[in-house]
């Protein structure tokens, strides 16, 4: 598995896979041929299908247009076999001749991969030697350590600046999306509800405000990323606002040091990476399960260990922070990370913290591995029809406004 960077990753909203990954691709491109004249990009299946909403169209030519002018080629109904978030770069010339076409894929948290049958992505070199969490797992009750000291172990040394810098912005789209007010870009005409929701947190007792500011911090920083903000990926922008959530409503209300809260962020990062390493992060090619699943995963383990979870719980709420997302659709209204994206982290949010909590009673002894939720993840996606997995023609997108 790679470094936890590849999981983690700052940029602007709204789609990792549709916004980020295109420009990421976009600027290779044009750093191989800074002579050409113009370019000729097509998009395919899921990139095509729902681009425009996410803006695709606006990250590739952003990554080019310093070199030329571009042409973009939509081709929804195409499906290249690797991934269903496939675009193929041509250079034009002078004389209007095409060379060096290059096909890459989106493929998910913003990492990009030329369809190699290793299943590597671009960018970034091997450094966990582990690829299951059990594995993992069976290493840290060998040694008597946790999954951050794992992570401190295989990571380089600036691997903790790195965090730092991650918590940081974090933090700032909390506080920036209580504070915006306003209408969502886009057809939805979506209002803006974390302000509100913060504001009427305060209004109620202690439980009660407890779950009424979780649903305020993660519709915070969803909304920042709905409108193109800097975020940071966990595991992908359109559920970048799951983890936020929580590590900033615990940080406040429980006072846990910024040590900690980075220990608990590297563990989470574990979780990310297995299941990016395993199966697959893009809503495009598993679903929504492959997003908010895993932000609520990743959201579960990191508040379980904070709470002083052992590692066998910490897999434990891992496992239903997933499991309970298994078979969740990808069908954004209009092709926009809004409907039902924003709401689906709030409510993920929350159920990570039940879930740290249900594992916090037992003794993390329990049936279905999280390994093992992670393959069955991986099957039922592949099962859904690309109708459900970003494309916007099936399920509440069919809905329209």
């Amino acid at each position: 598995m790679k470094s936890l960077k590849e999981i983690f990753r700052i940029g602007k909203g709204p789609s990792s896979s549709h916004t980020m990954g295109p420009m990421k691709a976009a600027e290779i491109y044009a750093s191989r041929h800074p002579e050409a004249k113009r370019f000729e990009v097509t998009l395919y299946g899921s990139l095509a299908a729902t681009g425009k909403g996410h803006m695709t169209d606006v990250a590739i030519t952003e990554g080019l247009q310093p070199v030329g002018p571009v042409d973009i080629i939509w081709n929804a109904k195409e499906f290249l076999p690797y991934h269903p978030n496939g675009m193929l770069f041509k250079a034009i010339d002078a004389e209007g001749k095409a060379s060096d076409p290059w096909t890459v894929f989106s493929i998910g948290g913003g990492a990009l991969s030329e369809g190699n049958e290793d299943g590597s992505d671009l960018g970034g070199r091997e450094v966990y030697s582990m690829q299951t969490l059990q594995e993992i797992l069976d290493w840290c009750e060998r040694y008597g350590r946790g999954f951050w000291e794992y992570v401190d172990k295989c990571e380089d040394s600036d691997i903790w600046d790195y965090l730092r810098k991650i918590w940081e912005v974090m933090q700032a789209s909390v506080e920036r999306g209580i504070n915006h007010e306003g209408v969502l870009p886009g057809p939805l005409g979506l209002a803006r509800k974390a302000p509100t929701y913060y504001v009427k947190a305060s209004g109620y007792k202690a439980h009660l405000q407890s779950r009424g500011l979780v649903f305020a911090y993660a519709l915070a920083v969803s909304e920042e990323n709905a409108s193109g903000g800097i975020i940071a990926t966990a595991p992908t922008c359109g559920s970048c606002g799951v983890l936020p959530a929580v590590l900033y409503h615990l940080s406040r209300g429980h006072m846990f040091s910024e040590e900690r809260i980075l220990h608990a962020l590297a563990t989470a990062g574990i979780i990310g990476n297995v299941v990016k390493h395993n199966a697959s992060i893009a809503g495009a090619d598993v679903g929504c399960q492959g997003e908010v699943g895993v932000a609520c995963a990743m959201a579960s383990a990191a508040s379980c260990q904070l709470f002083g979870g052992s590692p066998a719980q910490i897999e434990y709420a891992a496992e239903m922070g997933l499991e309970h997302h298994l078979g969740m659709t990808c069908d954004p209204m209009c092709g926009l990370v809004q409907i039902p994206c924003i709401e689906r982290n709030a409510f993920a949010a929350t159920r990570a913290l039940d879930s740290q909590l249900y594992a916090a009673f037992s003794d993390g002894r329990h049936r279905v591995t999280f390994d093992r939720v992670v393959r069955v993840m991986k099957q039922t996606g592949h099962d859904l029809p690309s109708l459900y997995k970003e494309t916007s023609t099936g399920g509440l997108a069919k809905e329209g406004l």
